[in-house]
């Protein structure tokens, strides 16, 4: 291994070309963005996807190439939704090895707008916490836990 790095690092590739043959020989991931985002009543908002197998589930999508995480999920939202939010903390980053995808959760507000239906998403709702709908236990452990460290729910 020690003599493919010596041989790697003489040849002086462009970064560009260095990339592209580690594409072709490394795994790749997709990295996605979740979001909590709560308004000011503490609700949680939630998209009706078309695509999902729950019929209500938190938004998200995944990273344009030299796109921050945090502007990824921002702007999932508004081209899904018309919604406006402003990211703040990182909460979680999951794995999923079978789908080869990196998942970055983000807590966040929403800021304002208007819902706009779109291909992906045919309605956007804010729940309170007693009011979700059935969501996937990962998703549900994902919100109380953002719950939790504001306060704003109490552990049993």
């Amino acid at each position: 291994m020690l003599f493919f790095a010596k041989i790697w690092r003489a040849l002086h590739l462009p970064k560009s070309i260095q990339l592209f043959i580690m594409r072709i020989f490394e795994d790749q991931f997709l990295i996605g963005v979740t979001g909590i985002i709560l308004n000011d009543k503490n609700e949680i908002l939630l998209f009706r996807h078309t695509y999902r197998q729950t019929e209500w589930g938190l938004p998200g999508g995944y990273i344009k190439a030299k796109e921050h995480p945090q502007e990824a999920l921002e702007r999932e939202i508004e081209e899904e939704s018309g919604l406006i939010v402003s990211v703040d903390d990182e909460l979680k980053i999951r794995t999923d090895r079978e789908q080869a995808r990196v998942d970055i959760c983000f807590v966040g507000k929403f800021m304002g707008g208007d819902f706009k239906k779109s291909s992906e998403v045919v309605d956007a709702k804010f729940f309170a916490f007693n009011d979700l709908p059935i969501l996937s236990k990962q998703r549900l452990f994902l919100i109380e836990q953002v719950l939790f460290q504001k306060k704003l729910l109490k552990k049993p």
